[in-house]
């Protein structure tokens, strides 16, 4: 029988995933306890923690395992994984992922890029840290991303079944998906194998980021500013949408774009921006200058919008974004009112 590596004091393993919504993070956990409850004989739990329930909003899922003779008792969220799985790389922007990990916890990235890389960029001490391309391999198959990530998570976690969890796949989609099947086998099958990962020694002295439950500091009466001043507004003007796409955004082209405004219509995050030129009888004119990605959350609308090429679906790299974007000089509520912010 497969023991568990390591538990902590109340005898859990535990697994917390960190991703946005449409990406599948929480039938993942779900699928994935399943699949270490009626596979390896663990005991187990899986739960999802969410805001907004909407594409692109901020997801945790939730698992534990213990073994058969150890009562769950516990349903509050994880703090101290052992393992996380990472379905957005452009998270750890805005969210505190790392949260809470052990000096030998993995942690799963989707990314192409290298453990070192990420290593840097997450400030990430130590610990082990694996990456698979799960957007890529996704891509390819035409399946979701969840499927390349519990591939990589079962490679990570050996004592759970992999084939007891293509079982659980079969199970879940053959009813009601029949299609879906082999692609998403295929899809768990090459994130097993491509998962790559490194560990890294804690330096001597080094201390592993503590759980925070709140990234931001709450406010109260010995906290908040004098008179009560909000010093960071909830507007359009800060928000940074970027974490929300899935891997792919559009691309513009400007020597194919006719400035028809058809895109600047079926964008709901107004990330078009636009100059008022003279054309060429002299008439004014807006004339498209290009996106603000920190605004632009990859919904796509404007390519299926563009009657031209102008605009294509791209599959977004890293800091192509920061290259290719043109920031609002003023946000749309200053455009309609006149005036520069």
């Amino acid at each position: 029988m497969t023991s568990l590596p390591r538990v902590n004091e109340l005898g859990f393993f535990e697994i917390r995933l960190e991703s946005i919504g449409g990406l599948g993070a929480n039938l993942a956990g779900k699928m994935l306890a399943e699949a270490g409850v009626s596979g390896s004989n663990f005991n187990g739990v899986s739960f999802s923690s969410y805001g907004s329930e909407k594409k692109g909003s901020p997801v945790k899922a939730h698992i534990r395992f213990c073994e058969m003779g150890t009562p769950i008792r516990d349903t509050s969220p994880v703090e101290r994984p052992h393992v996380v799985g990472v379905f957005h790389e452009s998270l750890s922007k805005t969210v505190n992922v790392i949260s809470g990990i052990y000096e030998n916890s993995t942690v799963l990235v989707n990314s192409a890029k290298t453990p070192e890389e990420l290593k840097a960029k997450m400030k990430l001490i130590g610990g082990t840290i694996a990456v698979v391309d799960a957007t890529a391999i996704a891509l390819e198959e035409k399946n979701r991303v969840n499927m390349a990530m519990l591939g990589a998570l079962f490679r990570l976690c050996p004592f759970l079944d992999a084939e007891q969890m293509k079982d659980v796949i079969r199970k879940s989609l053959e009813s009601k998906y029949p299609t879906a099947v082999q692609p998403a086998l295929n899809t768990f099958e090459r994130g097993y194998n491509q998962v790559v990962f490194q560990t890294f020694a804690v330096p001597e002295g080094s201390a592993m980021p503590e759980f925070k439950r709140w990234d931001t500091p709450v406010l109260g009466y010995e906290t908040q500013p004098i008179g009560g001043l909000i010093t960071n507004p909830g507007n359009s003007m800060l928000k940074d949408l970027s974490i929300s796409r899935s891997g792919m955004m559009p691309a513009f082209d400007e020597d194919k774009c006719i400035h028809c405004a058809s895109c600047d219509t079926v964008c709901p995050d107004f990330c078009f921006v636009w100059e008022e030129k003279p054309d060429k009888k002299g008439r004014p004119q807006l004339f498209l200058q290009g996106i603000d990605y920190q605004y632009c959350k990859g919904c796509l609308k404007c390519i299926k919008a563009c009657p031209t090429d102008a605009l294509s679906s791209y599959r977004e790299t890293d800091g192509y974004a920061d290259e290719h974007r043109v920031p609002h000089s003023f946000r749309l509520v200053d455009r309609l009112a006149g005036t520069k912010a």
